[in-house]
This record gives C-alpha cells, structure tokens and sequence, in this order.
C-alpha cells in the first residue's frame, strides 16, 4: 500500500520538522515549504494527497493558497493557524478548507484529523463508483452536472466552493428532508466542529445568495435546513 503524503507549508521551521518527523513516524511520505511561492512550486512537484497549511506566510496569506489550490486541484487542505476566533476559523473553511487545528497543538489530534480525512475521501471514492453520478439534476431555475460538477442558475454558470457545492448537492438530492446543522456538518464536511455550527449557517446564506434560492433552500426553526420538493410541498 502507497504511503499517503502530505505536503506541510509552514514557516516555523521546529513546527515543520516536528509534523514532517511525526507524520514520517506514523507512516505519512511528507514535504515541507515554508513559503507560499515554495509550497505551490511543491505542489505541482510532489502532488500530495494532503496539504498541511499555515496561515501566515512570509509572501503571503494561507488563505490565498487555500483558494487558488480549491479553484485548481481537488487536495484536502487542514489548516494551522494560531488564530483561535470563530469567525477566523469559519473564514478558512469558507476559502475552501477541509479542517483546522489551533496552536499549541498535540500531533496525535493532527494525525487523526488527516486519517478521518483522508478516510473520508476514500470512501467518497469508493461510493461514486458504486452509485454512478447523475448527469443532469434538474430544479426550477437550477441545473447541476454532477459529472463536471457544474451549477448554472437561468442558464448562467454559478461559482461554488467545493463545499458550497457538496452542500448543495446533500440538499438537493434529498427534496423535502430536514437535515439538522450537525448532521450537514457530518455529511458534508465529514466531522463534528464542536460549537462550529454557524458554518452551515454561512454557506447556506452564500447558496441562497448565488443561487436566488430563497424560497428552495428553506430554514426549519428550532432544527435545521431542507431543500423544498419541487411545486414547494
């Protein structure tokens, strides 16, 4: 079996070393870069299965890497941030992040959240082959292509962050269901934040925003959200 690697973009060169011995440890084949001119050359390089993302960098933010790398690849991204308000947090994961973990960290928790992640994506994996992806879901004045994973809203191309479009694409196949926000948070994002709820939150007001979908994606006070059948019943 391939080890899975991870490619840790992180200036403090002791936190570096001490991920890249730790993950080496527990059988990860990493990399390190300390700036994000380097990162994104080790990117393309070493095409890991993982990044390991800080969130200041000496050229630049590591949420500018979040979004170009979201916008191009299709690599989970945890990111280490020594910022420990909410807002900041849900700020990374709007930019495409998959995770987050706070400094001071304890390296086991880092190497479980890369193995539910990763975990994750295998199985995702491993469903898409044996339930085939729709071609074309039809909705009012949506229409996704799930195959290219598409959105366009009365014919016009809609930009998603990819867990935008998973969000969408839960509520979408599953009309008239009532998910609560924990149970969208372990749908879609594949874990429980703690008290991180409001994420759901932002990503819906987002949806319903890029998608004129005020009167489709419906709240249920006091539970959660659900995606109206279609006629609205």
């Amino acid at each position: 079996m391939n080890k899975a690697k991870v490619l840790i973009i992180e200036d403090d060169t002791p936190i570096a070393d001490l991920l890249s011995y730790g993950l080496a440890m527990e059988g990860f084949q990493t990399r390190t870069a300390s700036s994000r001119a380097a990162g994104m050359s080790e990117l393309q390089a070493f095409q890991p299965d993982l990044l390991l993302l800080d969130w200041m960098l000496p050229d630049g933010s590591g949420l500018d890497i979040c979004k170009q790398v979201t916008a191009h690849y299709n690599i989970p991204i945890m990111m280490i941030t020594a910022k420990s308000d909410i807002t900041d947090k849900i700020l990374g994961l709007e930019f495409g992040a998959d995770d987050y973990i706070t400094k001071p960290f304890d390296l086991r928790e880092v190497v479980a959240r890369i193995r539910t992640i990763l975990r994750r994506i295998e199985q995702a994996a491993k469903l898409s082959v044996e339930q085939p992806l729709d071609d074309v879901i039809q909705y009012r004045h949506l229409e996704i292509t799930e195959t290219e994973r598409l959105v366009t809203s009365d014919g016009q191309s809609v930009e998603l962050t990819p867990k935008e479009y998973d969000l969408l694409l839960m509520l979408i196949k599953n009309q008239g269901k009532t998910f609560t926000r924990s149970e969208l948070l372990d749908l879609v994002w594949g874990y429980h934040f703690a008290g991180d709820t409001r994420t759901v939150d932002t990503h819906i007001q987002r949806l319903r925003k890029k998608l004129d979908a005020n009167d489709c994606i419906t709240t249920v006070f006091g539970i959660g959200y659900k995606f109206q059948k279609t006629g609205g019943t």
